[in-house]
Order: structure tokens, then C-alpha cells, then sequence
């Protein structure tokens, strides 16, 4: 047998106002449909409210047209605000109606202020309220809703260390290290003749001492939490041993010496000053001159210290062709500059660079290692269940060839 669909219809109404219901659907979807037009209505009321508005004040009058066009649109309202009030209360006999929420939607046109206002020329405002409907949101059913926790800590962004690499390393059993460096040499050889007395030669000698210095820092925790979150012990052991290697890498490249500061390598190093200057000077003439001076002092370069800044400044230096002249975007290799390895810090200061013979002219002397130590016996700790995570290192910086290492800025060279 065929099934037969029912056709959509037109309602006429008394005052001839037709309204388009479509009975194949769902009360739901006629619903949704019926909302849609009275929402169309509602604006085109209002159009026409403001429309003779202007017309009474032009005039002190309404044309017959736009109320004859109001009065349309106040049936066409009427009759939608009775279908939808006939649909809500058949949804609401419906099975399972009563546990729907309404919308917004329905809630508005099933409003009894709201009809009253559409029966008469809309004008003014209307306001209504609407109760709560539940949500997500803290004061609804939000606590309900479980969060999707990740598991770990997310670390942020750790420094790269290079300087401690480009030392000679040392171990010591002391709180100083002390050494003997030759300051003056007085070189007399000569050739002689038979018979005749030798020149003499001088040497002088002074002791130089690097202190032992510490680096330390600690947090508190309570005993609950490091036994209830097991990955908390190593992650703050972790963090506490990245704090010692930021500070350490800042002493040994820049550590002024005084108090308890270790005497860094730009501070003893001597300062640039060029042989010659050449014609067009650029950021990699300053570095070859820097490293001529080094070889000046009789000392094998081995290493350029820069910020990252400079060296990409480097990188992007292009001739009047617009070719890059010291690198290949293509093909990368390693830092590399006039034969000797580039090493980037953003512990070295901006438009400032350090050249040497790093494991001829210094010497890191370890006397203790990073060491992490749990403790409750510091302050109340142990009536409050807390404890004291203390992360420590001993070293000592030794320069013994000052001249071996040269530091400059790059002024107003690009």
C-alpha cells in the first residue's frame, strides 16, 4: 500500500491572515518553525512602529497604509502566539515533555506579559524574567562535570649551558685553590763569544688564590604532598639543581668578584683593541681582530662567546646581491666562525663578545658536586610537618692566563 503523506495547509483566519503549518512534521520541528516566523513578525511590528513614529511626527498623523500593515502583522502575531501556546501545552501532555527544558525561544512567547504586550501596538519594552536552566556553570552542575587532568608537570622553557663546557675541569679537597703564575719574564739570551760572560735572565713569580665559593638555594614543602604526589620530590629536585647551573653559568661568564661572587672570565679578560682597522668593518672583522689579539698574546683561540641576538646577526649578513655571506639556510651546519666554535648564551650581554683560549686560560675546580638535601629540622618544620629541600654546589673559577681571553662590544658595526 502507498504510504500517503499529508500536505502542508494554510489556516485561513477571520481577519484573512494566513499561517503556514506544516502537519508532516514533528510538534517539536512546528514548533522551532512557528518561533522563527513570530520572530519575524515581532521585528517587522517594530519597523513599522518606528516607521509611524516619523510619520507622526512629519505629520501628526499615520498613512492608512502602514496601519493597515500594523493591523496585519497584529493578527498574523496573535494567531502564531496561539498555535505556539497550543503546541507547548500538546509537548507538554507529550511522554517525557515534563523533564524537557524549554528554550529561550519558548519560554519568551509563552509568556504572559509578553502577550499582552503583542496584543496591544508594540511600543516601549517589555521585561520578563527567566529562570536559570542548568549548565556547566559553577552555581548549575558544574561541579559534576569531572576535568580531563594530564598527567605530569608542564616545565617551562631551560636555558642552554655552555660556558662550564669550555673550561678545563677540577676537582679540589679545599676552600681555596691557589697557584703560582709567572708575571715577568726578562729574556736576555744573546749570542757570545768565547771567554765572555752570559747574560742573566729574570723571572718573577706571584700566588694567585680562587676562594671556594657556594651557591645555594632551597624551598619548603610539607611531608603530605611529597608523599601523596610522588613526581613533586623530582621535579623540585630538577628544578632546584636548574637554578644552581643558571646562576653558576652568569658567575663564570660575568661574576664581579666582590663578596661571595666568583671573579667571572669578562672581568679579567683584556679588553679589545683592534691592530688595525680595516675597510668596511662588520661584526665578523671585530671578531678576527679580537681573535689577532689573542694570537698577539701567544695563545691558541679556541672559542667566541656571543648572544644569540649577535649571532643571528651574523647569520643574516648579505652581500649586494642579497646571498647570504656566512650561512646557508638550506644547509645548517654547526656555529662556526673563522675556524672556531660559536658558542650562543643569553648570559652574555647584548652587543658584547668574549674570544679566548678557554681550556689553556681557565679552569673550573669542582669541591663539591650539586648536591639535593631533605631536612626537617630547620626553624618549626618539624611540629608543622614541613620540610626543607636545600640544593647546593661548591666551585672555584681559576684565570690563569688574563690575556688569553679578549671581550669587547660591537660599538655601531652591523
Amino acid at each position: 500500500m502507498t504510504k500517503r503523506h499529508m500536505p502542508a495547509v494554510h489556516i485561513k483566519r477571520p481577519n484573512g491572515v494566513r499561517v503556514f503549518a506544516d502537519t508532516t512534521r514533528s510538534p517539536e520541528a512546528q514548533l522551532k518553525d512557528l518561533t522563527v516566523q513570530l520572530k519575524d513578525v515581532t521585528d517587522g511590528l517594530k519597523a513599522f512602529a518606528e516607521k509611524a513614529e516619523k510619520e507622526i511626527k512629519a505629520s501628526g498623523a499615520i498613512s492608512e497604509e502602514v496601519k493597515a500593515k500594523a493591523d496585519e502583522l497584529l493578527a498574523k502575531q496573535s494567531d502564531l502566539d496561539g498555535r505556539i501556546s497550543a503546541l507547548e501545552q500538546k509537548l507538554v501532555r507529550a511522554p517525557g515533555a515534563a523533564d524537557r527544558p524549554r528554550s529561550i525561544g519558548e519560554i519568551v512567547t509563552g509568556n504572559d506579559q509578553v502577550k499582552d504586550f503583542c496584543a496591544r501596538q508594540p511600543r516601549g519594552s517589555v521585561k520578563i524574567d527567566i529562570a536559570a536552566s542548568i549548565s556547566s556553570a559553577p552555581a548549575s552542575a558544574g561541579d559534576l562535570v569531572a576535568p580531563d587532568r594530564q598527567p605530569g608537570i608542564i616545565m617551562p622553557a631551560q636555558r642552554r649551558f655552555t660556558i662550564r663546557q669550555l673550561l678545563s675541569p677540577g676537582r679540589t679537597g679545599s676552600n681555596l685553590v691557589e697557584y703560582v703564575k709567572e708575571t715577568g719574564f726578562t729574556n736576555n739570551a744573546a749570542p757570545v763569544t768565547e771567554t765572555t760572560e752570559k747574560p742573566e735572565s729574570n723571572i718573577t713569580f706571584d700566588l694567585v688564590n680562587a676562594p671556594v665559593r657556594t651557591i645555594a638555594h632551597f624551598v619548603d614543602a610539607s611531608r603530605q604532598i611529597l608523599s601523596d604526589a610522588a613526581q613533586l620530590e623530582s621535579y623540585i629536585d630538577g628544578r632546584l639543581r636548574y637554578g644552581l647551573e643558571y646562576k653558576e653559568e652568569l658567575h663564570l661568564l660575568l661574576g664581579d668578584g666582590t663578596g661571595q661572587n666568583l671573579n667571572g672570565l669578562v672581568p679579567q679578560a683584556s679588553a679589545y683593541s683592534a691592530a688595525f682597522t680595516p675597510s668596511l668593518p662588520s661584526l665578523v672583522d671585530t671578531l678576527r681582530l679580537a681573535l689577532l689579539q689573542v694570537t698577539l698574546a701567544e695563545y691558541p683561540a679556541d672559542g667566541i662567546v656571543l648572544n644569540p641576538t649577535d649571532w643571528a646577526r651574523i647569520e643574516l649578513l648579505k652581500d649586494t646581491t642579497g646571498n647570504y655571506v656566512w650561512s646557508n639556510p638550506q644547509q645548517m651546519g654547526g656555529p662556526v666562525l673563522w675556524g672556531r666554535p660559536v658558542v650562543e648564551t643569553q648570559a652574555m650581554t647584548e652587543d658584547e663578545f668574549l674570544v679566548g683560549a678557554f681550556r689553556l686560560g681557565g679552569q673550573v675546580y669542582d669541591r663539591e658536586n650539586a648536591t639535593v638535601e631533605i631536612s626537617t629540622e630547620n626553624k618549626d618544620n618539624f611540629v608543622k610537618n614541613m620540610v626543607t629541600i636545600l640544593c647546593e654546589e661548591r666551585i672555584a673559577l681559576a684565570v690563569y692566563r688574563p690575556e688569553a681571553f679578549v671581550t669587547g662590544d660591537f660599538g655601531n658595526v652591523t
